[in-house]
């Protein structure tokens, strides 16, 4: 903590309302994250000692909010991730790191197996992060995106025309009969619910409290809902899903009775098996 000292006391001043409630890394890392969207200046500027000769008259009210554990994604309505301006809000999930890592998995797979472009479907495609992402690495790839959230939708289409990409965005139940109406794909990807009822437990307050729960969480009768019920549409020859790390033996023994081959799994850079892809 002694380095605060020497940076610039907006951020000491953050980080000690902060570090109570916070581990010690995400409260700095928050502390410079609201540093920089609040004065506009960069990390290198403030280290450097540039001073902030702008009043910040709602600093304490963003502060107020993290303490009461409101996602500073939501506070400030958008994000960096995986090099892409996103914005954010209450309607979508935050986008996560080993989402990241999906999207990578999916874009070094299909350069293996493909020499031409694809067609690719992203399911529950929430603030269209993951979407968006493959079209930015694959130009020429035919990408249409469903959620069943009209408000998911409209975030997921914003940040399309924000990133500067054309992709077809469908309002879609999954869980409905008429979903095998969206067409066929070489490629189908998936982040869907996977987190049961009974580890909500686990879960973080900021997550729980404030991220839409019909994007989390799946009944514990039934964990792996979604998951049946997109292989089982068939509409690609290569899927790729983002798992729940308890529950990759079933996802493999699940594809495996509905006759996909080459079943991979894939672990996030926390060691955690995160991904798995397979083959019709």
């Amino acid at each position: 903590m002694l380095y605060l000292c020497s940076v610039n006391p907006i951020v000491q001043h953050i980080y000690l309302q902060l570090n109570d409630l916070y581990p010690e890394d995400e409260a700095r890392s928050l502390a410079w994250w609201i540093a920089e969207e609040t004065t506009g200046l960069t990390r290198t500027q403030l280290i450097s000692g540039c001073k902030v000769t702008k009043n910040i008259p709602n600093l304490q009210t963003i502060i107020e909010r993290l303490r009461n554990f409101e996602p500073i994604q939501y506070i400030f309505g958008h994000m960096e991730w995986s090099g892409l301006d996103l914005l954010v809000t209450p309607a979508t999930l935050i986008p996560r790191p080993e989402t990241a890592e999906l999207v990578e998995k999916v874009s070094v797979f299909s350069i293996q197996h493909s020499k031409t472009p694809l067609r690719a479907l992203d399911i529950g495609t929430g603030s269209g992060c993951i979407a968006i992402s493959l079209k930015k690495k694959h130009p020429n790839w035919q990408i249409t995106a469903v959620d069943v959230s009209s408000d998911a939708l409209e975030v997921a289409r914003s940040n399309a025309e924000r990133n500067k990409v054309d992709i077809d965005f469908q309002q879609v139940d999954i869980l409905t009969e008429n979903a095998d109406s969206i067409g066929h794909f070489d490629l189908v990807v998936s982040n869907p619910p996977y987190v049961r009822e009974s580890e909500k437990s686990s879960i973080r307050p900021n997550v729980l409290e404030y991220e839409p729960h019909s994007a989390l969480f799946v009944p514990d009768s039934d964990p792996l809902l979604f998951y049946r019920r997109i292989a089982s549409l068939r509409l690609g020859r290569f899927l790729f899903f983002e798992i729940n790390e308890h529950l990759a033996d079933e996802i493999e023994h699940l594809l495996q009775s509905l006759g996909y081959s080459d079943i991979q799994t894939y672990s996030d850079s926390y060691g955690k098996t995160r991904i798995v892809s397979a083959v019709l």
